[in-house]
């Protein structure tokens, strides 16, 4: 079996993408390809037209491929290929020059000044100017809009303000100087505004596009971007494809011509097609698989760090769930170790915290541990709280029937909702319901609060390439 792979993490902005520069070599034709020898010898699948086309799923349809109203990986895994913000990420994940040729930091420590480079045009053939980013940014941060991760702006001077109705759209400080020069003033110093602005909610999109057609977004006909690939293809709840964009600067670098995306929210479904040589990639791989593959040391397997917290949303508008004591005593009574050791097994690290292991301070100590209490798996203490929650809010332990865990359509998040309706049944003497939803539909739900407790997963990666 052919064993390369394409692996790319960010940990600042977690998010996964391909390295769009580094394509996997293939000792073999896959079955079907008719190669050359020169052809196989080269980086890249060959189809059978010659063009070098990587074939990988994505696990749920996308929202928008809009970068303002994106909110998952099911989106950004499409952006990050299309779009690219005035920082990007390296190979090596480096935060380096993208859209901008280069930047200034005054002497202020807030006020940013990017210069555009000379070379960058929308896939439509429009150049890529300051003023886009201008109006993408503010457009992001108009509550009309009601884009989700419209807070990631909110480092920006008069962003929250604008966003939250208590301010203007000319407060935002946020300026093209002219065509090739933005000027960017931040509230206080912020010393990852840099990773930030290589974040897809940052990303710029065609303001005459935009203006134009207010649906631009949702159809491959009428999508403009200006990242290496531009979106050529999308049959909705089934497949997208994008393909190498020639107006990008860099394009000489970019060795595929394309990515190939089918839609499929049921790992197993999309394991078995990676087995049947289907795909050349596939990220998130079945727990049941990677517990075997780490078992065996399989090599085919690369699990990616990620700084991400995985964890369940109490809807406080819902009780018990405005009660501390009930919070708490759910809290104390999942058995996380038991959970990665025995369920995900795949290198995670049992969650005692929202802020994760591996985010370092300045003086090189777990940020963590200045921020967060630990939340230990204590189920007396945790037992003794929620009980008295309930009491005080005038329910009992049967009342819980009528509550309902919600999660997105996934086998990893089904085993982890099960064991934890188990553990709080041996332990409280509870029972809840689960529900399991499309992703999108889940998305929808939490926006409106229609949800007892939702899942909010955020793991490591698992990476499996032919």
């Amino acid at each position: 079996m052919r064993k390369k792979f394409l692996i790319f993490l960010s940990l600042m902005l977690v998010v996964s993408m391909l390295v769009v520069g580094c394509v996997p070599d293939s000792d073999e034709p896959a079955d079907g390809d008719e190669q050359t020898e020169d052809e196989a010898t080269e980086n890249g699948e060959d189809t059978n037209d010659g063009e070098k086309i990587l074939r990988t799923n994505n696990a749920s349809e996308p929202g928008s491929l809009d970068p303002a109203l994106a909110q998952g990986t099911h989106e950004s895994w499409v952006l990050n290929h299309t779009f690219e913000g005035l920082m990007k990420l390296d190979e090596d994940g480096e935060v380096v020059e993208g859209m901008a040729e280069s930047y200034e930091l005054a002497d202020d420590d807030v006020t940013y000044t990017f210069t555009l480079r000379d070379d960058i045009k929308w896939s439509n053939g429009d150049p890529v100017t300051a003023e886009d980013f201008e109006f993408s940014w503010k457009r992001a941060l108009d509550a009309d809009l009601a884009a989700d991760y419209a807070f990631q702006l909110f480092y920006i001077k008069g962003a929250e303000e604008y966003n939250t109705g208590e301010g203007s759209r000319d407060d935002v400080m946020v300026t093209a100087k002219d065509e090739k020069t933005l000027e960017v003033v931040l509230d206080s110093p912020t010393g990852y505004f840099l990773e930030l602005t290589a974040f897809y909610t940052y990303f710029p999109v065609n303001k005459a596009v935009v203006e134009d057609n207010s649906d631009w977004a949702n159809d491959a006909e009428t999508h403009v971007s200006n990242g290496p690939f531009n979106l050529t293809e999308w049959v909705h709840d089934a497949s997208i494809k994008v393909r190498k964009n020639d107006n990008y600067y860099d394009n000489e670098s970019i060795n595929l011509d394309g990515i190939d995306f089918t839609i499929l929210e049921e790992a197993s479904t999309t394991w078995q097609g990676y087995e049947g040589g289907e795909y050349d990639l596939l990220v998130d791989v079945p727990q049941a698989i990677t517990a075997e593959m780490v078992e065996e040391d399989n090599d085919e397997l690369k699990i990616g760090k990620m700084v991400g917290t995985y964890y369940y949303n109490l809807n406080p508008e819902t009780k018990p769930f405005n009660n501390p004591k009930v919070r708490k005593g759910l809290a104390l009574t999942i058995d996380r170790e038991t959970i990665t050791s025995k369920i995900t097994q795949g290198g995670q690290i049992p969650a005692e915290g929202v802020v994760p292991f591996g985010i370092m301070d300045e003086d090189g100590t777990e940020y963590r541990d200045k921020v967060d209490k630990a939340v230990d798996f204590d189920v007396e203490e945790g037992k003794k709280l929620f009980e008295e929650g309930l009491e005080e809010e005038g329910m009992t332990p049967e009342d819980m029937k009528e509550i309902v865990l919600l999660y997105n359509t996934d086998e990893g998040h089904k085993k982890i909702a099960q064991a934890v309706q188990d553990m709080w049944k041996q332990n409280l003497g509870i029972e809840i319901q689960l529900e399991n939803v499309d992703f999108n539909v889940k998305l929808d739900r939490e926006k409106s609060g229609d949800y007892d407790m939702d899942c909010q997963p955020f793991s490591a990666h698992f990476f499996l390439g032919h």
